[in-house]
């Protein structure tokens, strides 16, 4: 009891000054959509009809691409969890607009071990092993160019990604392939030292990227060409 809740305070401290130096630049007009659990802060000027939006990481909330999906963008999910797959077709029963690409998120075409959370009552799956356990399955996984150049994508206006420490790698694949989304939307899990997450986010901005907002271990990353409008808070839709 005393170590879960040492966890939750050093995890709180960690997530408040992650906040405190990336210093998002909340002014702008943005919107969160979805759940508390599953939902995401995105900027409005993104919701409108065509915008291409891969989803990483459904797990069983699809509550974030049905908004978006709502809002007449385009959006593709990805997950290749079994129970994400099933919870998938329980959507498409009444959303036939929602697709779900049952493959991983990965720096290159492979074949990757998901393994296992150690909680069996939790859905997420990781390819960095992130809990340490030996339970696994194993999924086809896709870089965001092949998936673009299958899908015939040349730009990508959102980017989710929610991958369990997957993200990093398919950071340095946007780059090495030359792929700016127009928004990012990301979990950072604590792969990394704390130098190395704060890190990857900064080579990000290099990259014109602004940080938008940050809620908990969530970061918002908007393109100048993304961030337009200007107004005040989020807005729920």
């Amino acid at each position: 009891m005393v170590t879960t809740l040492s966890r939750r305070v050093k995890d709180r401290a960690w997530r408040l000054l992650l906040k405190l130096l990336l210093r998002p630049r909340g002014h702008g007009a943005l919107a969160r959509l979805g759940t508390g659990y599953g939902g995401w802060i995105v900027p409005r000027s993104l919701l409108r009809p065509g915008a291409v939006c891969y989803l990483a990481g459904v797990g069983e909330d699809a509550s974030f691409d049905l908004a978006l999906i709502d809002a007449g963008c385009e959006v593709v999910s990805i997950d290749p969890t079994p129970r994400a797959v099933a919870y998938a077709e329980t959507i498409r029963g009444t959303e036939p607009r929602f697709r779900l690409l049952p493959v991983g998120l990965w720096d290159t075409d492979t074949t990757q071990r998901f393994y296992a959370p150690r909680d069996p009552g939790h859905v997420s799956h990781s390819i960095t092993n992130l809990q340490g356990s030996s339970e696994y399955f194993t999924a086809e996984c896709r870089s965001v160019a092949s998936l673009m150049a299958e899908l015939g994508h040349s730009r990508l206006d959102l980017l989710k990604l929610d991958i369990e420490g997957a993200e990093y790698a398919v950071f340095e694949s946007l780059r090495r392939d030359r792929i700016s989304p127009a928004v990012i939307c990301v979990e950072l899990h604590q792969t990394l030292p704390f130098r190395g997450i704060l890190r990857a986010v900064r080579q990000l901005e290099r990259r014109d990227y602004v940080v938008r907002a940050v809620d908990g271990w969530n970061v918002t990353l908007v393109r100048p060409e993304m961030d337009a409008t200007r107004s005040d808070a989020p807005q729920r839709v």
